[in-house]
């Protein structure tokens, strides 16, 4: 599950695709033809993390992308892969270990099922998938190098723990459960069951401190971002005001089964883009 298939998600919903587009109409040409390869990138990853196909044929498949990926870097050759993504490349510095450990992110789903992993992997999960696509993002928005990584480290978390609270019934579908083991444990859940954990009528407490730990990311990428000029962070104040809607519409819809989609109201969408895209 990928922020930027988000922007992961994860992956590919509705509301992610078109608050993320939203988010870059608002960016200059170069800047937006770079993200939406950016994107591309994500979301071919992310389509083979979770595909039903057998384990070794995908990893195989992100084996191929490391390598074509080092080809590019190389510049011994541009693969199909690769092609969209020389430009952006040159362009905008992006480096090489920020793909790779987008793709280390997508192993992680490959090689086995998340379950309850503690919060020091799943930590680690959010800045391969997320906050490794924000460094990207930071580079190509023009955001200096300070400022951006430490909004790359908190807006991806914030988006990605987002992700993993709206998609719980996604995840077991697939047989994965992000959340962690140390917040199940203090809400009283013993289970690591998938069905279990999901029907356990302490799972809101268990959810409301992973919300918790989301809103504290978004405070502190939102204090970044005052930090910036206002031009180079139009689209990820624009994206984290929409996916802070979207933690704010969980935790009032609350967790208990069943859980019905969550999507922000066209307002919740549209008063950003006019806020962040316009003035």
């Amino acid at each position: 599950m990928n922020a930027l298939a988000h922007v992961t998600p994860p992956a590919g919903s509705v509301v992610a695709a078109s608050s993320f587009y939203a988010a870059l109409r608002i960016l200059p040409a170069d800047q937006r033809h770079a993200m939406y390869e950016v994107y591309a990138f994500c979301r071919a990853v992310d389509d083979i993390a979770d595909d039903p196909g057998p384990r070794p044929d995908r990893m195989a498949a992100l084996d191929r992308w490391r390598e074509d990926l080092a080809l590019l870097y190389s510049g011994r050759r541009v693969t199909d892969l690769t092609r969209g993504l020389a430009k952006p490349v040159s362009r905008f510095d992006l480096q090489l270990g920020d793909f790779l450990a987008v793709i280390s992110g997508m192993t992680m789903d490959v090689a086995k099922d998340i379950r309850a992993p503690d919060w020091e992997t799943l930590d680690l999960y959010c800045d391969r998938v997320a906050s490794a696509v924000g460094r990207l993002s930071v580079r190509i928005f023009g955001i200096d190098e300070a400022n951006g990584l430490e909004l790359a480290h908190h807006l991806g978390r914030a988006l990605q723990i987002t992700n993993i609270l709206r998609d719980l019934d996604e995840d077991a579908a697939m047989g994965r459960l992000y959340l962690p083991m140390e917040a199940l444990s203090a809400a009283g859940i013993a289970s690591r069951d998938i069905a279990e954990v999901l029907n356990n009528p302490a799972l809101g407490q268990a959810c409301t401190l992973v919300a918790e730990r989301a809103r504290r990311h978004f405070a502190e990428a939102n204090a970044v971002t005052h930090r910036c000029p206002r031009a180079a962070v139009r689209s990820p104040r624009l994206m984290a005001s929409v996916y802070k809607a979207i933690l704010d519409n969980l935790v009032e819809r609350g967790w208990a089964a069943p859980r019905v989609c969550v999507r922000p109201s066209r307002s919740q969408i549209l008063w950003p883009i006019l806020r962040h895209g316009f003035f």
